[in-house]
């Protein structure tokens, strides 16, 4: 999603971008609690979501896991752009994001993908300009 991010629109509106599935903590936790890295890495970055935009383009399982955590009251995103893509559980996720007490943006099926993610996003980024 990062790497279909308008940077201008990053730097000109100060907004911090966080992506941690990569780091090497992430792994060693995940293989602990029997989770996937991306659910580990949503739930180490669950006070940062905290009234922020989340965009998830890959990973249902980071969207299920995001849903549960608002459920449990550990986070709260003031929205949440889910739309993985998949035949492995993203259609359920999406179905579960729907459901949700959250504000979102979705789609219907197994098609979605880091590309329409951060497409979202900067559509989002051009109402903002548009508007101001």
């Amino acid at each position: 999603v990062i790497g279909g991010l308008n940077k201008r629109n990053l730097k000109d509106f100060g907004n911090k971008v966080i992506c941690n599935i990569s780091e090497s903590n992430i792994a060693e936790q995940a293989k602990k609690e029997n989770k996937t890295r991306a659910q580990m890495s949503m739930r180490v970055a669950a006070s940062e979501m905290n009234g922020g935009i989340l965009a998830i383009g890959n990973a249902p399982t980071a969207l299920l896991e995001v849903i549960q955590m608002i459920s449990e009251g550990v986070t709260k995103p003031a929205l949440v752009i889910g739309i993985p893509v998949g035949f492995v559980a993203a259609t359920e996720s999406k179905e579960k994001l729907r459901t949700s007490d959250v504000p979102f943006i979705t789609n219907i099926g197994r098609k979605g993908g880091s590309s329409c993610a951060a497409s979202i996003v900067n559509a989002l980024y051009k109402l903002l300009r548009e508007s101001s």
